[in-house]
């Protein structure tokens, strides 16, 4: 007969199945913009559209809480419209300081995007 531990010590095995928050329809969010999706607790995000493919951050630049959405997109750069902080919208990674936003996976369904919140 096979044992098994049931006392898992390592938080990275527990596995939270991700919540898909509804972020509006493909065609309403043209190639090159971006825009604020509010959730539900409160919190929101920033969702961009980069050659058809879409990207999603928190919404507030770590300097001084600009929201990202309402800044200049260019390719896979977010540059914050307050003091110039730059970020790159696929992995959060600061281009200016050494600072990063958190980023979120995107999935299209049905012509919805779809952000996976954990």
């Amino acid at each position: 007969m096979q044992s098994f531990d049931t006392n898992i010590t390592n938080s990275d095995q527990l596995m939270k199945p991700a919540k898909a928050i509804d972020a509006g329809r493909v065609e309403d969010l043209p190639h090159g913009s971006s825009k604020t999706v509010e959730l539900p607790e409160g919190r929101e995000l920033a969702l961009y559209n980069v050659n058809g493919e879409f990207y999603a951050t928190e919404n507030f630049c770590p300097h001084k809480g600009a929201p990202l959405a309402d800044g200049i997109l260019c390719e896979h750069i977010i540059e914050c419209d307050w003091h110039g902080w730059q970020f790159d919208v696929r992995t959060g990674e600061c281009l200016t300081v050494a600072e990063k936003v958190k980023t979120y996976e995107v999935v299209i369904e049905g012509g919805f995007i779809k952000v996976l919140m954990e």
